[in-house]
């Protein structure tokens, strides 16, 4: 058996290529791969974009235009791991723009795709040593939707 590395499949009505040309448009240095398009043997309108690789942050997705049996959940959700409060900033807006912010950094993008826009630093300041500020930066993570992270870490502080 040949081990390789996982591709993400995520299921789409009809959307596939359109939200596969979306995440790679927000991402740097992602890009479009092939695109498979359904036969007169279905069950897709024949010539009609079946399934679109593409590749993000150096992960290997493919979207598949299955139809409406199946729809996203916030029970699965792409975390992004965010330097600074400007790449918070940039992919909130982005990932967020025509969709639904949640709480604690999640949001569903227009898609319905759920996403974490997360500070790297998240779980140190969680779990710091001190039993006070990792609570005081978990209170105040717990109000946000966008994470501040200079909110968390005057919180921590005290």
């Amino acid at each position: 058996m040949k081990s390789g590395a996982f591709t993400t499949c995520l299921w789409f009505d009809t959307e596939g290529e359109a939200a596969a040309t979306y995440y790679t448009s927000i991402f740097p240095g992602s890009r479009l791969g092939e695109v498979s398009r359904y036969n007169e043997a279905g069950p897709g309108q024949a010539s009609s974009v079946m399934t679109v690789e593409f590749e993000v942050n150096g992960q290997q997705f493919i979207a598949l235009n299955g139809g409406p049996q199946f729809s996203f959940t916030e029970a699965i959700s792409l975390k992004v791991p965010c330097a600074d409060q400007d790449e918070i900033d940039y992919y909130w807006s982005r990932l967020g723009a025509g969709g639904e912010e949640g709480q604690c950094g999640w949001l569903k993008d227009k898609y319905g795709l759920s996403w974490q826009v997360v500070p790297v630093e998240l779980p140190a300041l969680l779990s710091d040593p001190d039993p006070a500020r990792a609570q005081r930066a978990m209170a105040a993570m717990l109000t946000m939707t966008k994470f501040d992270i200079a909110a968390l870490r005057k919180a921590s502080d005290g």
